[in-house]
């Protein structure tokens, strides 16, 4: 059976707004039945381990999905998330695949975790296709090619858009926008509308631009472990 990990965030605050933070849970579901439905373990891992905190916004009504609604009524879904494992007992070499789940935690945490940094190097070394889709491509922004190139350098990538962060307000409170990081690395960085699905591939690099890319980045993942 192939085995795929999901990575999610542990940072539970939005910088300084005295506002909770945390994984988007529509990123997280979405992409978390497309691999159960297509017959793959899957594996949650965060950086603290244990209950990774949600975005509360998330779960407000109007971002609520089929798929959001099947996880939270899901009783070995909840529990899994509830136990996911600490980020730096995971090696690339049980998985297939990794895949990032965003929402604006991944940018304190993640983003500078030398685990995922080191996790994210070694799937692309062992020829191992890496997905993250919204604010999580900016996790990118420290992992480096074998030659000590940023990754992203050259490469056709696409992420939460500095217009999407303007409409929820953030801008002035995230520690780095995700389009300005990653064109500032070198990423041949395209989008499509605010809010639509949008996902690029360029060799084993998969990234979406936002929640609605969630299960279009997953489907893209699966048929490159097929």
């Amino acid at each position: 059976m192939k085995k795929v990990l999901m990575v999610l965030t542990s940072h539970d605050k939005l910088g300084n707004t005295g506002r909770d933070t945390g994984f988007w849970l529509e990123e997280l579901a979405a992409p978390y039945y497309a691999f159960k439905d297509a017959g793959l373990d899957v594996v949650l891992a965060s950086p603290k381990g244990g209950q990774p905190p949600l975005d509360p916004k998330s779960n407000e009504p109007s971002f609520q999905t089929d798929l959001t609604r099947r996880f939270e009524a899901d009783a070995a879904a909840t529990a899994q998330l509830a136990a996911t494992v600490r980020l730096d007992s995971v090696n690339q070499a049980d998985f297939d695949t990794v895949f990032y789940p965003g929402g604006h935690g991944p940018l304190w945490d993640l983003a500078e975790d030398r685990h995922s940094i080191a996790l994210i190097e070694a799937f692309l070394a062992a020829n191992k296709p890496v997905a993250l889709v919204c604010h999580a491509p900016g996790v990118l922004r420290h992992v480096k090619t074998p030659d000590g190139r940023p990754l992203v350098e050259g490469k056709k990538v696409t992420g939460f858009t500095n217009s999407e962060e303007e409409g929820v307000g953030l801008t002035d409170v995230v520690p780095f926008l995700v389009e300005d990081e990653l064109k500032a690395k070198g990423g041949l960085y395209s989008k499509g509308a605010d809010w639509g699905s949008y996902v690029v591939a360029d060799g084993l690099l998969v990234t979406g631009q936002n929640p609605a890319s969630s299960a279009e980045a997953a489907a893209v993942l699966l048929k490159q472990i097929a």
